[in-house]
């Protein structure tokens, strides 16, 4: 072969190469975009959220989320995660999250304080984070929920109402909290506190964990320590933990005391139907979904979201966020149907299902 000949064989295999890198290196972004790998992560927003106990997070936050951002934006993706009740399977996902490239991460955190240095991993990154429903320890760009304190308020006053002249300082009242490891659950206790304290006794307080096995535990333990006869009524901070202690509390004979709750469960709704729970508190999921979106899609295109997070709360790393909260609304039997199924959150045909069907007609809701 001669030299000319050669260097056209040689230019032609150079171009040849360089159009196959060129292809492989196509299809392999094409690949990353659909899979949400950190090469295709420009629109990706991540959303982490605590546990699959808790019903309200499968069934209505992740899909108002999902459907707000598409709404919001169209090419934008959603990489989704639950914690499953576990901190550091939290982490270990945030982690994922800054792997694949997202902008934003909407976190509702296991344990807000557990969580912190993996939020400044991702912010160290670029990345923004929101807080949701929980109020994360470290420098996130917002937070999105409720008036914890509020709800807190309500429940007690609810609570105050349904034992009307029984509310003196001298009944006895068992108080079930949240996880002290949500800030949440310390807000709903001060507002409860702030209702309760001065006009009952408060004779047994302790924390079920957010699982309901754990407030039936300690419903126990108090019904020992108190004596069935001496218990006016119970204070649980939610629906959850209100079903365990509803059954621990007809296990001990003990009927016709009001018994609080929190986020509007579907078992919740039924108990208070039913006349085992006198009321718990609606925080509408939409309006919180579709706010923790709007906020993440403005970062994301980097918006201001100063009309948006309109208030400031300290975390309790000492950080100072931006937020938006919403009011949240008791929910007592008088008012089921205009608020849950006003909102279209349950039908009158899931509420007053089997069981639930001749409370449900005295109750007028069929």
């Amino acid at each position: 072969m001669n030299a000319m000949m050669r260097r056209v064989v040689i230019g032609t295999t150079a171009v040849s190469m360089a159009l196959a890198v060129a292809a492989c290196g196509k299809a392999g972004d094409n690949k990353s975009d659909g899979g949400g790998s950190s090469s295709g992560g420009d629109k990706t927003i991540g959303l982490l959220l605590p546990d699959s106990v808790t019903a309200r997070y499968e069934k209505f936050d992740r899909p108002f989320f999902e459907a707000k951002v598409k709404e919001l934006c169209s090419d934008c993706k959603v990489e989704y995660a639950n914690a499953a009740g576990d901190a550091s399977k939290q982490a270990q996902q945030v982690s994922s999250m800054i792997t694949k490239g997202v902008k934003v991460i909407v976190v509702s955190a296991q344990d807000s304080a557990a969580i912190k240095s993996s939020i400044q991993t991702a912010v160290d990154k670029g990345i923004k984070v929101v807080a949701y429903d929980r109020l994360a320890q470290g420098p996130v760009s917002a937070y999105v929920s409720f008036d914890n304190v509020k709800v807190g308020e309500l429940q007690g006053e609810a609570l105050l109402t349904s034992l009307g002249a029984k509310a003196t300082p001298k009944s006895k009242i068992v108080m079930i909290n949240g996880d002290d490891a949500d800030p949440n659950a310390g807000q709903f206790k001060q507002g409860a506190h702030k209702a309760l304290d001065s006009k009952v006794d408060i004779a047994y307080e302790q924390s079920g964990l957010w699982k309901d096995t754990v407030a039936a535990q300690k419903m126990s333990a108090a019904i020992t320590q108190l004596g069935a006869k001496n218990i006016a009524g119970v204070y649980a901070a939610n629906d959850g933990m209100a079903g365990g202690i509803a059954n621990t509390l007809k296990g001990a004979g003990i009927s016709g005391i009001p018994l609080t709750g929190q986020d509007a469960e579907l078992a919740g709704i039924q108990r208070i139907v039913a006349g085992t729970q006198s009321s718990t508190v609606y925080k509408a999921f939409k309006p919180e979904a579709d706010a923790a979106a709007q906020i993440a899609v403005n970062l994301l295109d980097g918006k201001s979201i100063d009309s948006l997070a309109t208030s400031t709360l300290t975390s309790g790393s000492g950080n100072k966020v931006p937020s938006q909260l919403l009011t949240p609304v008791s929910v007592t039997k008088a008012n089921i149907a205009d608020t849950v199924v006003k909102d279209k959150l349950y039908t009158v045909a899931e509420i007053c299902a089997g069981e639930f069907a001749a409370a449900c007609k005295t109750a007028g809701l069929s």
